[in-house]
């Protein structure tokens, strides 16, 4: 019998959101860009929620294009507020423009949102012995310093216990619990190997 992280139970969209992406290394532009958003639409909601409404967001925001989010204009967005398949929540909305905004001159200094954002971690996932849930902690020291460097550059809602959440949807962080058969070296291959993305 395959055992799994405990969170990942319960409903296939979880399940096969754990078994095929949570904790896999991504190092293309365009996912990392969705997993940034996404983790923030979740700030106060559960993480199904967000994955319910993952193809309505695919839709609305150009497959997650941050150049083309970048080019929202006020028109825009008030639209996306009126979109059902949305979490209509004005600041959440404006941040995925203003975030996409951010990416653009990430990309013009460090060539790569790939690049940037593995920097916070040598450039390779960290994978720590997780044996409880109870082990796996909100933040770290290494999502503290990347909020406080994304917030300087001009990213909203990325608070360190989002951009923790962010490194391990990511890849940057492992966070698979021992038992689990996704832990360390069984988390597959890289996902997409382009820095720029589709």
């Amino acid at each position: 019998m395959v055992t799994r992280c405990p969170w990942a139970l319960g409903d296939p969209l979880l399940t096969a959101y754990h078994d095929t992406e949570w904790g896999t290394p991504v190092h293309d532009d365009r996912v990392l860009f969705e997993l940034l958003i996404l983790e923030g639409a979740q700030a106060g909601l559960s993480w199904i929620t967000v994955l319910r409404k993952r193809p309505a967001y695919r839709t609305a925001f150009a497959g997650f294009d941050p150049g083309a989010v970048a080019r929202f204009d006020a028109r825009h967005r008030r639209q996306l507020l009126q979109n059902p398949g949305l979490i209509r929540n004005r600041l959440k909305i404006e941040s995925t423009v203003a975030n996409a905004r951010a990416l653009m001159a990430v990309r013009e200094a460090f060539g790569s949102f790939d690049a940037y954002v593995w920097r916070f971690v040598g450039g390779k996932p960290i994978r720590r012995i997780r044996r409880r849930p109870a082990d796996v902690p909100a933040e770290t020291a290494e999502s503290r310093a990347m909020s406080k460097d994304m917030r300087a550059r001009g990213f909203t809602f990325v608070g360190s216990t989002i951009c923790y959440a962010f490194m391990q949807a990511s890849g940057l962080v492992d966070d698979h619990l021992v038992r689990c058969f996704r832990h360390t070296g069984a988390a597959g291959p890289d996902l997409g190997k382009t820095a720029e993305g589709a």
